[in-house]
């Protein structure tokens, strides 16, 4: 039986009379990779923010692992989610590996990554004294990843994760993405280079105007990798 680990429910995000989202109903599954796709002001970013319980939807409900955003104890839930945003929410004068400490201090009694493993996972050396400043834009995105991946997410919902990167590291990130596979976390991520992404997709999910207007199954999934049926797939986001 497939795992569920997040569900929307008819949700929606309003600020004032903008809709930055409509009536998103969609259920992600364990171990699947999710690519979103839509211009500028589709609701990309919502979604993401909404999934991560760092916005409330004005209608609807979000399930994240079982419980709802207004779950009793959501910081749990918060803890198993690893959001990567346009910002780095790094500290330009620290070093990675002083940054990496620094957020793992905050996830007390959670069996993090060490900083240095987490810097390594995405081709960067811990050693390197230099502070995050001082990084090109391209380290600077892996190193936010490393950021994400410190507390063990099985939730990762990135963001553009391949902006302002050269060819070379948004490769070396996808093959990264493609080993959580086999770990069986979930990826949600939004970009605007479809054909880098693509390939790494179950299934591709496009907004328009913040409603959902299209899911296509993604060429991982057509490449055989996995078994989920088309009948399914459609069923997955209404």
């Amino acid at each position: 039986m497939t795992s569920i680990i997040a569900e929307c429910e008819e949700v929606s995000k309003l600020y004032g009379t903008f809709a930055a989202l409509r009536k998103v109903s969609a259920r992600l599954e364990r171990g699947r990779c999710y690519l979103v796709l839509g211009e500028n002001g589709a609701g990309k970013s919502t979604l993401l923010r909404t999934l991560a319980g760092l916005l409330r939807p004005s209608y609807g409900k979000v399930r994240v692992f079982g419980a709802e955003g207004q779950a009793e104890d959501p910081m749990e839930a918060r803890e198993r989610i690893g959001y990567m945003s346009h910002a780095t929410m790094l500290y330009d004068e620290f070093s990675g590996v002083e940054n990496l400490r620094y957020f793992a201090s905050l996830y007390r009694g959670r069996d993090c990554v060490t900083p240095e493993e987490a810097l390594r996972s995405v081709g960067l050396d811990p050693e390197l004294p230099r502070p995050v400043g001082q990084y090109s834009q391209g380290m600077k995105q892996r190193a936010s990843l490393a950021r994400v991946l410190i507390s063990r997410p099985e939730l990762l919902l990135l963001d553009e994760p391949f902006s302002n990167m050269d060819i070379g590291s948004a490769h070396q990130m996808l093959r990264l993405l493609e080993t959580f596979r086999t770990e069986h976390r979930t990826i949600v991520l939004t970009t605007h280079q479809r054909e880098l992404a693509e390939p790494l997709a179950d299934f591709v999910l496009t907004l328009q105007a913040g409603a959902v207007v299209s899911l296509e199954e993604g060429p991982y999934t057509k490449r055989g990798a996995l078994t989920l049926g088309a009948t399914e797939a459609a069923g997955s986001v209404r």
